[in-house]
């Protein structure tokens, strides 16, 4: 057909009104389940396209949900992502994805241009450097739902799906001090006092510490970059320090594996001179020489949930300012780094 396919073409076809085939598209209840497939089956045939603009300004919904993470390249925020796609692809959504690189600046135009775009919902992790609320207080105030994974900010009316961090990094702690390590650097992030995950995890190893009255001592709290170089440097940073350490709980699997990289470069043996630990259960810990131990943060169901906590408001509006904080207990997963 030169011209695009109209419901009129395909009540014409079937011999029925024209209303029946938009009720039939439009799934109504009312309509048989028999109407509804041959009604599918011609519109499928003429190359018909639904108005999906048109279908939005009728109904209020786009069908359309914004997801922002910091970046989509690791492994962690594309298992939220998956997670999020298989709750939501099913029920109809198309999911639209976006990355901050952890700069608050594309953070707010990634939402804005979400609600510009009409977005039923939005699913963010914030960047490291957020400090204006102001544009997540908009979406509230659409009566757009606002879900935070992972990272996320105290707000009334947002709901959260996010991990235990005290918890993974008490577990991860413990299980070094099991193995008798008594000297356990932590390696965080730089400016880890701005983002919470992190802070708590430095909370989870202090109190792991204070229950088996080891002193904490603040020279073995290293600060570098999440990412390989990050690691080896505070490897050799750990090189001069006076008493050599036994162990080691990075809050983050990259900052250790830079971190390992260099300690075996300098002949440490891992785990006989040092235990390791990391937190994020990356794939690849799996599969070094010496696999990693480290914190699942089971990303997958933290996508899954941020998906249902999503469905329950735009399906109920009256739970729409009820905040869901749902947390998530993470699991230790014990491999040939941190085992003597």
């Amino acid at each position: 057909m030169s011209d695009k396919a109209t419901i009129y073409d395909i009540a014409k076809k079937l011999n029925i009104s024209a209303a029946t085939v938009s009720r039939a598209l439009n799934d109504h209840p009312k309509t048989s389940a028999k109407t509804k497939k041959r009604v599918q089956e011609i519109a499928l045939e003429l190359g018909y396209e639904q108005n999906r603009l048109a279908l939005a300004l009728k109904s209020g919904r786009s069908n359309n949900i914004g997801v922002i993470v910091p970046r989509i390249d690791i492994n962690f925020f594309g298992s939220i992502i998956r997670g999020i796609e298989d709750e939501l692809y099913p029920k109809g959504y198309h999911i639209i994805i976006c990355q901050t690189h952890d700069n608050e600046e594309k953070e707010i135009q990634n939402i804005n241009a979400l609600l510009n775009a009409q977005v039923d919902g939005i699913i963010t992790s914030i960047t490291k450097n957020t400090q204006d609320v102001s544009v997540f207080e908009r979406i509230l105030n659409k009566n757009t739902p606002l879900i935070f994974v992972d990272r996320k900010l105290d707000l009334k009316g947002a709901s959260s799906v996010t991990l235990d961090d005290f918890k993974g990094a008490y577990l991860a702690t413990q299980h070094l001090i099991e193995q008798g390590c008594t000297r356990i650097v932590h390696l965080t992030v730089l400016n880890y006092q701005a983002v919470d995950i992190y802070k708590k995890r430095l909370k989870g190893y202090k109190q792991a510490l204070e229950d088996n009255n080891i002193s904490f001592d603040e020279a073995l709290v290293l600060e570098t970059k999440n990412d390989l170089s990050g690691g080896k440097r505070a490897a050799q940073n750990i090189f001069k320090l006076k008493t050599r350490p036994d162990g080691i709980f990075s809050s983050s699997d990259f900052m250790l594996l830079g971190a390992i990289k260099e300690l075996k470069a300098n002949a440490v043996a891992i785990p006989q001179d040092i235990a390791v630990v990391g937190f994020s259960n990356e794939p690849f810990t799996k599969f070094m020489e010496n696999p990693i131990s480290s914190v699942d943060q089971c990303p997958l169901k933290m996508g899954k949930l941020a998906a249902k906590v999503f469905l329950d408001q735009i399906n109920n509006p009256e739970l729409l300012k009820v905040e869901k904080n749902v947390i998530l207990a993470p699991k230790l997963k014990i491999r040939d780094s941190s085992t003597r």
